[in-house]
């Protein structure tokens, strides 16, 4: 019977299209997946998408769609990049699945009904964008200790999980299994700054949006992330609190988690402590692997750094792309990611090294024994050295692959077919063909270089599939085995193949920057027919008188920041202001602004504008005002305009 080996990713919060910093983890995780069915496992995979929560709910209002349609749609997006990349894997959940909202309910029962959650009352900071809640001891200046954006202060009733009533079981089990969390970075990150200091009680439900699983018997509350997503590991394969299911028992404990190393809190803390509570057994290994950043920023759509897996497969190819984020992130650091940097490696290493080689090997073989392999004689010059690096990468690629250094066994690989190349122009074998008498000898050289190809195809297979298949097929060989001699003598290779067309890196950038520019070009047309118009009116308009220059230290003294309209409403005793409850992420501000003349309330609810937030308080007409917001015009205008912000903007952000 097989060794089973189960192994996940994460599974992607089903906000928005994943970007390719996303997609990189699915990758390597097939990878690893594709090379442990290689070794003869019985391999289940899991992946999926986090379906619940504030933000899809938010998304679809404003989309004017129910969450189900909203997590529908991106659903579909996420499995479409998912099959592209080539994601082999067992199984997709879907935190919507009606079998996964029972179970996790099941689950949340059960540990209700044992202590280990109760009802109390929750305080404290919570990241949208993250859906995370935090203590006041791990918030400083009320930004998100992970991503670094505003925080919003919540009050509301809520149910909390016992966390440190096991903290000490998981603390004796990190003890007892060194290997537990890697890298070790990560490991010691959370010992210090969360399992030492002490763990605070989890609040695992909310009461402040319903796009969730009902909490069993009290349904104005939803079951929160951490027990719902987190669940979908075991709830995959049929867990029930009542039932395990087969998949469940053949398949659990898992063996990896493959995760981002910003989510390594919540599966080496709260995901084991809950399956302490479980009564479960906990999981073998917790990789937390480092970000794809672009360039040396993390990738943001806010900061419009993004890329896309399907983008970037139609310039790279697939196989392009899963060599280049597999070959650019470190064991234990973050990648990098540009265009410049995947042209580049596109070029040198699967162009030229991998490609040219298979090509004019191939194409060697057909010119001077028709295709005709032949026997191969004994060992002279660099032979034994050839085969020695093969021997040798193939150990390698083993031991790096088992310790997930991903990114080195693939490193290893292309470092043999380099060393191929080099056997190439050491042996000559143009020069051996016009010599008389050689014909052996370069029957002999075409065959252990058509052999270092064959064993380098089966070792690049859960890296580039699609890529070795051709490899394999170029050969028409079947032989899987990776000690030298698997090619059968007298057998007939199949026609050469460019498997890596070279690219011109100007025309490829000059594509880049026109589809670019197309993108604009729309925004820019409406822009200018605007401008053609305003510009005669222009003409006769008066203008205030620009201040007097400032220094910069003036200019930065006010601090502009971006918020949403909660409410809007008249002051009584005046015909100017408005009043507005405004959302700046962090808190919410009461600001009175005159433009009663120019808006009605009820047009500004749910914009994003701009707002001076540190202007001191001042009271008008007995309301207290405590900020600004901005608008052009002036006092004597009689078109005055607020300044809204797009609605891609993070409420909270700084502007300027």
């Amino acid at each position: 019977m097989k060794e089973k080996f189960y192994l996940t990713t994460a599974i992607p919060y089903c906000s928005g299209k994943p970007h390719i910093g996303n997609t990189y983890e699915v990758i390597l995780t097939d990878a690893i997946a594709r090379y442990k069915r290689q070794m003869g496992y019985d391999v289940f995979f899991l992946t999926g998408t986090d379906e619940h929560g504030i933000k899809i709910e938010t998304k679809a209002k404003e989309l004017g769609i129910t969450p189900k349609q909203f997590v529908d749609g991106v659903y579909e997006k996420v499995r479409s990049i998912w099959s592209l990349v080539g994601a082999s894997y067992d199984k997709f959940i879907r935190t919507t699945d009606e079998y996964h909202e029972k179970a996790v309910a099941a689950i949340f029962k059960k540990l209700y009904e044992q202590g280990d959650i109760y009802k109390g009352v929750y305080e404290g900071w919570y990241c949208v964008p993250d859906e995370a809640s935090f203590t006041d001891t791990q918030v400083t200046g009320g930004l998100c200790p992970d991503c670094g954006r505003p925080l919003q202060r919540v009050r509301e009733d809520a149910y909390f999980f016992r966390m440190s009533k096991y903290a000490d079981r998981l603390m004796k089990h990190i003890e007892e299994n060194p290997g537990f969390v890697e890298p070790q970075s990560r490991l010691k990150e959370m010992v210090n700054n969360f399992l030492r200091p002490g763990l605070q009680d989890l609040c695992v439900t909310r009461s402040s949006f319903t796009w969730g699983i009902p909490v069993p018997g009290d349904e104005k509350h939803v079951i929160y992330v951490w027990i719902d997503a987190l669940s979908n590991y075991i709830t995959a394969l049929g867990y029930n609190v009542d039932e395990e299911g087969e998949l469940f028992k053949r398949y659990w404990p898992c063996d990896v988690h493959i995760i981002g190393k910003d989510i390594v809190r919540f599966h080496m803390i709260y995901w084991p402590i809950m399956l302490l509570a479980l009564g479960l057994p906990l999981p073998k290994k917790i990789y937390g692997h480092g970000w794809l950043n672009f360039g040396t920023d993390k990738m943001s759509k806010s900061k419009g750094n993004v890329m896309y897996a399907d983008e970037l497969a139609e310039l790279f190819g697939v196989d392009g792309v899963r060599y280049y984020t597999l070959s650019a992130m470190p064991y234990a650091a973050d990648g990098s990611i540009t265009y410049e940097s995947m042209a580049a490696a596109y070029n040198s290493d699967l162009a030229n090294n991998l490609g040219n080689l298979v090509n004019r090997t191939v194409t060697m073989n057909k010119k001077y024994f028709n295709g005709v392999i032949q026997s191969p004689g004994e060992n002279e010059g660099p032979d034994t050295e050839l085969k020695e690096t093969v021997s040798g990468t193939v150990r390698l690629v083993r031991e790096r692959m088992d310790s997930y250094h991903v990114s080195d066994a693939l490193s290893a690989v292309f470092d043999m077919f380099r060393r191929a190349n080099k056997y190439i122009d050491e042996t000559a074998p143009w020069t051996l063909a016009k010599t008389e008498g050689a014909a052996a000898r370069l029957g002999t050289v075409l065959y252990n270089l058509l052999e270092t190809i064959r064993i380098g195809a089966v070792l690049l297979t859960p890296f580039l599939p699609g890529t070795a298949d051709r490899i394999l097929k170029c050969l028409a060989s079947d032989c899987k085995e990776t000690g030298f001699g698997g090619l059968r003598p007298v057998s007939v290779t199949g026609e050469p193949e460019v498997l890596f067309a070279r690219i011109d890196e100007n025309e490829l950038f000059k594509k880049i920057s026109g589809e670019a520019a197309e993108n604009n070009k729309k925004d820019e047309d409406v822009k200018n027919m605007d401008n053609e118009v305003k510009t005669e009116e222009a003409a006769d308009r008066k203008y205030e008188p620009l201040a007097p220059m400032i220094e910069f230290d003036d200019f930065i003294k006010p601090d502009l920041r971006i918020a949403k309209v909660l409410e809007c409403v008249p002051v009584e005793k005046s015909k100017k202001l408005l009043k507005f409850k405004l959302d700046l992420g962090f808190e919410t501000r009461q600001v009175l602004s005159g433009i009663a003349r120019y808006y009605k309330p009820e047009e500004l609810i749910g914009k994003k504008l701009v707002m001076v937030a540190n202007l001191k308080p001042r009271v008008m007409c007995g309301e207290e005002s405590n900020g600004m917001i901005l608008a052009a015009g002036g006092h004597d205008s009689d078109n005055v305009k607020v300044l809204f912000a797009d609605d891609g903007a993070d409420i909270g952000d700084r502007v300027g």
